[in-house]
């Protein structure tokens, strides 16, 4: 992509901050959508609740990027938290699929978010794009989350759902959180270990998101994940074996669903998810294996 115009949601967030770093590194204009007045140059303001955007500060732009959203491990799952994870991606999707639809001239892509949530729980058997919906409040929540982008497809906006899986960087995320207690050697596996856990690098995320801005071709769901998932005892492993620390504690399954309610459910599921798109259309992961993903985040 030529020095272009891009807007992003959720540009503090982990994967946010680094995309508009990368973005800005190579001489792109980034636009920044905000939830409070415009500050600076930058900003734009949009009221993802009200379904608000400020249409003005999209024009001009080649793409729109859409990461914003709820934690999804920030609070134990309340009724009250439940909606407002799914309000907080529905309703802001649909406010930025119909402000994109809106403009004279569109962007040329609309990058929205999603999650590899979307599979729901696939034991052993490993999935790509082509698998179907899985059962409960993440397959439930995924499916509305990319419906919502309706407006900007039926613009004729190219539209991608990007189903990030689990990414591995220190500064939020689920691995954020993992990094001080394996420091501290309180890691250990959660549950049985069993469960697989579909990993990508921040830096290939990253990267696969500018591929996905960068190549027409791809549109639809697109899986950014490792294209190696490993099971939870071997990510412990491996973070033993970076960060040179015992792995001896367990989070039995009992003790987890007392901890973190509904949340362990999703904790303790096992999703074995490739990333067939990203892999077709020629992408190349700089950080494959899941102990060069966790050196990448300690860099």
């Amino acid at each position: 992509m030529l020095h272009s115009r891009i807007a992003v949601t959720g540009a503090s967030g982990l994967i946010g901050a680094a995309l508009v770093r990368s973005l800005r590194a190579d001489g792109h204009e980034v636009v920044r959508l905000v939830r409070h007045p415009a500050r600076a140059g930058d900003e734009v303001e949009w009221d993802p609740k009200r379904g608000y955007v400020d249409v003005a500060g999209l024009v001009g732009c080649d793409a729109v990027v859409h990461l914003a959203g709820a934690g999804v491990g920030d609070h134990r799952w309340t009724a009250a938290y439940k909606r407002e994870i799914r309000d907080s991606r529905v309703l802001g999707t649909s406010a930025i699929a119909e402000a994109v639809a809106s403009l004279d001239v569109p962007p040329k892509v609309l990058l929205s978010g999603s999650a590899i949530g979307y599979y729901g729980d696939t034991g052993d058997r490993a999935v790509d794009e082509s698998a179907p919906a899985g059962e409960g409040f993440l397959p439930s929540v995924c499916v509305e989350w990319e419906a919502a982008t309706a407006a900007a497809e039926e613009a004729g906006v190219r539209t991608v759902h990007a189903r990030t899986g689990l990414v591995v960087g220190r500064e939020g995320g689920a691995w954020g959180r993992l990094f001080p207690l394996f420091r501290a050697g309180l890691g250990g596996r959660l549950g049985n270990g069993r469960q697989y856990w579909s990993f990508i690098a921040l830096h290939d995320e990253v990267a696969a998101l500018r591929h996905i801005l960068d190549t027409e071709s791809l549109s639809g769901p697109v899986n950014l994940t490792g294209p190696d998932p490993v099971t939870n005892s071997e990510v412990t492993a491996a973070m033993g074996r970076v960060l040179h620390r015992p792995t001896l504690f367990t989070a039995p399954a009992p003790a987890l669903r007392i901890a973190l309610g509904d949340f362990a459910e999703d904790v303790l599921a096992s999703q074995r998810v490739l990333p067939g798109q990203l892999l077709d259309s020629g992408f190349v992961f700089a950080f494959p294996g899941i102990d060069a993903a966790i050196r990448a985040a300690l860099r």
